[in-house]
């Protein structure tokens, strides 16, 4: 059975009796991207359909791995990390085909307390209800690379993450033998997607070992971020469920480029008319096209954290390796972070280059449109779009990207719009994270470091 949209609580609940599913699986998103859940029985799903639910806030208190953050204003031991209240999204509804279908998925976002602040689902509802009050709305897609290993969780580890097998060997790109060959796992990913409410329009072969490309249907944004993140959690599930690995780390191996996950973007008017689209301007550019790029190119560099938020995303930041290292725009150009799609009234768009396969789908997606909102608000101009090859060009200091993850959380901490936009609450506390992140790296002892200094220093 298909999932499809438009679900009430209404229709939720009789959709559970039709099915007759006796545990549905709930769950919330947290700063790093990662889906936090659990299961509950019909009764109490009833329940809290209607009233909401109590999930607790330790999820915002502590990092990818579980470790506690030593500080925070938000929750922690002197908080006595209380449950926060979140409200299911009925329309969030997902049939779980990697569990025979005998259980769906609802996802979950805080309202109401300061849960909200900081929720990753919650901040990029607030970017669309901005937008809204500008006569906006948003489609958007995301294409996702990610590698596919002949490991298992236990392997990974007992290897220490080092000489792991990739799925196949070799460069091979929009390769028929690979896609043939394991035609049975393509056949799985795409009818998971279909099941699953995000369908996938393209899927192929990448260049590099192992490596496979997503592009997934557009649509509102809100739904296109519940997609990505849906995506990138059950394809891994579906890949250990074949006995194989899937990451969609940033950068995973120094031999190979950078694991993308470019978004693609457009506005349109409440009669579904393209706010982007002026057949009488250059390339049919609109001025609100214009104004979001601008937004976007001057902003990049300070909601960078919220795009690229992990210490590995900067890995993949570096000049000739098919991502940008500045605010680059140009038309139908890839090598520049904001890529302007010329086309007809209904193909014109954004892609946002910058964002990596490792992004949080609810935060780059707020990033990317939050500061062309900004733009428009503001008629920000951007400049020239770059011809040629972008990583060749000089850029002026104010354009270029923070190196490090905590270089980039600096400037968010220190951005007004990052303010005006996301609040105060979110800015300190995912600011704070980011920076956590990254002195967690520092305290390492990397092979590369025992490699360099082992012997000769």
């Amino acid at each position: 059975m298909k999932t499809e949209q438009g679900m009430d609580i209404q229709s939720a609940r009789k959709l559970m009796e039709e099915l007759q599913v006796q545990n549905v699986k709930l769950a919330v998103t947290d700063c790093d991207g990662v889906l936090r859940g659990k299961y509950v029985q019909k009764k109490k799903f009833d329940s809290a359909l209607k009233k909401g639910f109590g999930f607790c806030d330790v999820i915002f208190g502590w990092d990818a791995n579980d470790v506690l953050y030593a500080e925070d204003s938000f929750t922690g031991w002197q908080k006595a990390f209380p449950d926060a209240w979140a409200r299911i999204d009925p329309d969030s509804c997902r049939m779980l085909p990697t569990e025979d279908n005998q259980s769906v998925l609802f996802l979950a976002d805080f309202s109401g307390d300061a849960a909200a602040a900081v929720c990753p689902r919650s901040i990029l509802k607030k970017v669309m209800d901005r937008l809204s009050k500008l006569g906006f709305s948003a489609l958007a897609s995301s294409e996702f690379e990610f590698f596919l290993f002949d490991e298992t969780p236990e392997s990974i580890r007992e290897k220490g993450y080092r000489n792991l097998k990739t799925l196949t060997p070799g460069n091979f790109g929009y390769s028929v033998i690979r896609n043939s060959s394991h035609a049975d796992l393509y056949h799985q990913i795409m009818q998971m997607a279909e099941d699953m409410g995000m369908p996938i329009e393209g899927l192929h072969t990448e260049t590099g070992p192992g490596v496979l490309e997503a592009a997934l249907e557009h649509c509102d944004a809100l739904r296109a971020a519940d997609n990505a993140i849906l995506f990138k959690t059950f394809m891994k599930v579906l890949a250990q469920q074949n006995d194989i690995m899937a990451t969609f780390m940033a950068k995973w191996s120094a031999d190979y480029p950078g694991q993308s996950g470019h978004l693609h973007m457009s506005l349109i008017y409440p009669d579904g008319s393209s706010a982007f689209y002026d057949e009488n301007n250059d390339h049919h550019i609109s001025d609100s096209m214009r104004w979001f790029i601008g937004g976007q190119q001057k902003l990049m560099p300070e909601f960078l954290s919220m795009v690229a938020s992990s210490c590995n995303s900067y890995t993949r930041l570096i000049p000739g390796f098919w991502a940008p290292t500045a605010a680059s725009w140009g038309l139908d150009n890839r090598t520049c972070a904001i890529r302007a799609i010329p086309g007809t009234s209904k193909s014109q768009r954004i892609e946002y280059r910058v964002s990596a396969a490792d992004i949080n789908p609810y935060l780059a997606l707020a990033a990317a449109i939050g500061s062309g909102l900004w733009g428009i608000e503001n008629q920000i101009e951007p400049d020239k779009p770059i011809e040629g090859n972008a990583y060749t060009k000089k850029y002026a200091k104010a354009l270029m990207l923070p190196s490090t993850l905590s270089q980039a959380a600096g400037r968010l901490k220190a951005s007004g719009p990052a303010r005006d936009l996301f609040g105060d609450q979110f800015v300190d506390h995912f600011a704070y994270t980011r920076e956590w992140e990254d002195q967690q790296q520092q305290k390492a002892i990397t092979d590369w470091q025992l490699g360099r200094y082992f012997e000769i220093i």
